[in-house]
């Protein structure tokens, strides 16, 4: 035994812990891989450029000049400095779970004026908000409507109804009278 285990003997007792410990911990990790394995990290949601509809595509009529366009679906994502007669309208959304979505529209002008457009088929304004709503749909949606006999257990009675005018009756008697007239807004001069 070294001479340094004879002067301390509590240095022994952590070596042999020490390996003790880093023996277990390679079955330890073989274990715990494969549930931690189910936990991923969180990642961010990226949303990039124009979001355009289906709805907005048909609004697109040739002949529109560029403010119209503009008015309908927004600034454009890219101005080619070189292509100025065409406007490209970029969208990406990329969430955890779901496939990333990437869209693209193209509009082509003359001048001032739009010759055409081409580009992906866009998805509805309500078609898109349900693809983005991630929650867990309960099974079952309760009914919102309530039957003749339910509403005649909140309708109120007739001492009901006398009671309620009574009380506004005495709310308008406590009040105190409104004034004549109301002083100037501003110091007269």
């Amino acid at each position: 035994m070294p001479a340094i285990f004879q002067r301390r003997p509590w240095l022994m007792v952590a070596a042999v812990a020490a390996t003790l410990c880093l023996g277990a911990c390679s079955s330890f990790s073989d274990r715990t891989r494969s549930a931690l394995s189910a936990v991923t990290p969180y990642k961010v949601e990226v949303v990039q450029g124009n979001f355009v509809s289906k709805e907005q595509v048909a609004a697109l009529k040739p002949g529109m000049s560029r403010q119209q366009v503009r008015e309908i679906l927004g600034t454009s994502l890219l101005t080619d400095v070189f292509h100025a007669n065409r406007w490209d309208y970029v969208f990406t959304i990329r969430r955890q779970g779901v496939d990333p979505q990437e869209r693209h529209l193209t509009v082509f002008f003359n001048g001032e004026i739009m010759d055409r457009f081409e580009g992906d088929e866009m998805p509805s304004e309500e078609d898109f908000v349900a693809t983005l709503d991630t929650r867990k749909k309960s099974g079952k949606v309760p009914t919102l409507e309530a039957s003749e006999d339910d509403l005649k257990k909140f309708a109120p009675s007739k001492d009901d109804k006398k009671a309620g005018t009574a009380d506004k009756a005495d709310a308008q008697a406590s009040l105190p009278p409104l004034p004549a007239a109301y002083p100037p807004l501003e110091a007269a001069r």
